[in-house]
């Protein structure tokens, strides 16, 4: 079963990119699927319920679809994570 890392980031925000970029590299490394998404831009679109849940604290990182980590990406307990079946 393929895992998904999410980052909700902001348009604007350097950790956020710096996220971004680390978990690209891990993405490649561990074989999870990663997916960003802007939280302003899914509340433009009709969706505020991340924006409401987690604009406070970007960069959030979920992993399949839960809170992992924010504000960095904690990379010791990412890969202690997804190494669980």
């Amino acid at each position: 079963m393929s895992r998904r890392v999410e980052l909700l980031t902001r348009d604007g925000c350097g950790i956020c990119t710096a996220a971004a970029t680390r978990l690209a590299a891990l993405a490649d490394e561990l074989g999870f699927e990663l997916a960003v998404t802007d939280v302003d831009a899914a509340a433009a679109a009709g969706d505020s319920a991340l924006r409401a849940e987690f604009g406070d604290r970007l960069p959030v990182v979920l992993l399949d679809g839960r809170e992992h980590s924010y504000w960095e990406v904690d990379e010791p307990r990412l890969r202690a994570d997804l190494s669980e079946t």
